[in-house]
C-alpha cells in the first residue's frame, strides 16, 4: 500500500476517504487514540467523509484527560505547604480536583508557576535552594523522556530540594482495557503517532493478536489519518489483525532507543490509575529506586492517600471510553463549558469535549418570548 508523502493536494483527502468507502463492503468502528487526531478530525469534518461507512469513536488519548482526581487532589495538597513551588504545564491550572483546581490555589497564596518543561522546573530549583520545587509531571510516553531527562539532571547537580509527583501513563494497557471490555464496540485502532515515535509498535503485537484487531500507527495530518483508516479498513474487510505503521516518516518499530533507554534508567512500570477508566495494571510510570529523592510521594507524606469523588454530573468516564460521545452528555454545553468546565475532557487543548465545543458547538438557546 502507497504511503502518503504530499500534503499539498487539495483532492487528496477526497480521494483517500472514497477509497475507504470503497473498501469497506460494511459498517466498521475506529478508534483513534490520540486527541491530537480527534481535533484534526472534527476540524477538517473527515468522520463526516467516512460516516457512511466507517463511525469513528474517540479514545482516551488526552494526558491531561486521564490524569487521576487523586493526583490533583495530591499536588493541591503540597501548594498548600509554604515552602514548596508547584511546577506544570498551563493546561493543568484549570483540570478540576476534587476541591477546585490549580488557578484557584495560585489565587489563596499559593506558588503555582507555568513552566515550559520539566528542566525549567529543575533549573528553578537550583535557583531557589531554599524553595521545594515540585514538578507535576503528567503525559504519555511522549513526554516522559523529558521528565526523565530533568530528574537526571538534578540527579547530578545534587539537587535535594527538586521533586517530581509523578503520574505517567502507558498508552498499550489502555487499549488492552478497552480491547478486552466486555461492552467493546471498536473494531480497529488508530495508535498515537508520537507515543509510537518513542516507543515503537512492537508492545501493540501482542494486543492485535490477542484481539484480532487492527492497529495502525498513525499521524496527524488528516491525510495521515485517512490513510491509517484506510490501513486499518483494508485489514478488517481481509480479516487480517496486524499492528501497521502509516506514520513513517516518524515512527521506526523499536522507537527511539536513546528515548527508551533514558526512561528505563528513570522510571519503571507500574500500576496506574487512570481518569475515566481506573487502575490499569501496568498502566502507567513511576520513578525507580534510584530515584527516590526525587519522588514527591516519598518525600512528602501528605501527598498519599488522598481521596476524591468524579462530579456526579459529569460523563468523562464514558466519553474517554469511547462510549458516549461529548454532545451526548446531558452537560455538554450547558453546564459544562470551556469557561466553566466539569471535567478534563472540557479543559484540555486535546480534550474531545473541547474539540465537540470548538468545531460542533451547540446552537445557543433562545430565551422564551
Amino acid at each position: 500500500m502507497r504511503f502518503v508523502d504530499e500534503y499539498r493536494d487539495p483532492d487528496l483527502a477526497r480521494r483517500l476517504a472514497d477509497a475507504v468507502l470503497a473498501r469497506a463492503s460494511r459498517r466498521w468502528t475506529v478508534m483513534e487514540v490520540c486527541g491530537g487526531q480527534t481535533h484534526a478530525i472534527l476540524a477538517s469534518g473527515l468522520d463526516a467523509l467516512v460516516r457512511e461507512r466507517v463511525e469513528l469513536l474517540h479514545g482516551p488519548g488526552c494526558p491531561v484527560c486521564v490524569t487521576p482526581l487523586e493526583t490533583l487532589d495530591r499536588a493541591q495538597a503540597l501548594v498548600e505547604r509554604p515552602d514548596v513551588t508547584l511546577c506544570s504545564f498551563g493546561d493543568m491550572l484549570r483540570v478540576p480536583g476534587s476541591h477546585g483546581d490549580l488557578f484557584g490555589a495560585r489565587a489563596r497564596g499559593g506558588d503555582v508557576r507555568v513552566v515550559y518543561s520539566p528542566l525549567d522546573a529543575a533549573r528553578l530549583a537550583a535557583r531557589e535552594p531554599a524553595r521545594r520545587v515540585v514538578f507535576l509531571a503528567v503525559g504519555f510516553e511522549t513526554t516522559a523522556p523529558a521528565v526523565a531527562a530533568a530528574a537526571r539532571w538534578a540527579r547530578k547537580q545534587g539537587l535535594a530540594n527538586f521533586q517530581l509527583l509523578v503520574s505517567h501513563v502507558r498508552v498499550p494497557p489502555a487499549l488492552e482495557a478497552i480491547a478486552s471490555a466486555p461492552d467493546r464496540r471498536v473494531d480497529a485502532f488508530l495508535a498515537a503517532g508520537h507515543v509510537c515515535t518513542v516507543m515503537g509498535t512492537q508492545e501493540y503485537e501482542p494486543i492485535a493478536a490477542r484481539h484480532r484487531m487492527p492497529i495502525v500507527a498513525t499521524g496527524f495530518e488528516p491525510a495521515d489519518i485517512l490513510q491509517g483508516l484506510l490501513q486499518a479498513v483494508d485489514q478488517l474487510e481481509r480479516g487480517a489483525a496486524e499492528v501497521e505503521i502509516q506514520y513513517r516518516r516518524a515512527v521506526r518499530p523499536e522507537g527511539n532507543p536513546a528515548a527508551r533507554a533514558l526512561l528505563e534508567e528513570v522510571f519503571e512500570v507500574a500500576d496506574r490509575p487512570w481518569r475515566g477508566i481506573g487502575t490499569l495494571p501496568g498502566g502507567g510510570l513511576r520513578l525507580r529506586g534510584s530515584y527516590a529523592a526525587f519522588d514527591a510521594e516519598r518525600v512528602f507524606p501528605e501527598v498519599t492517600g488522598a481521596g476524591a469523588a468524579e462530579s456526579p454530573d459529569c460523563r468523562a468516564d464514558a466519553v474517554l471510553r469511547g462510549i458516549l460521545r461529548p454532545p451526548e452528555c446531558p452537560e455538554f454545553g450547558r453546564a459544562c463549558t470551556p469557561d466553566h468546565p466539569l471535567g478534563a475532557p472540557m479543559v484540555s487543548a486535546e480534550g474531545a469535549c473541547a474539540a465537540y465545543f470548538a468545531y460542533r458547538a451547540p446552537e445557543p438557546e433562545e430565551d422564551p418570548p
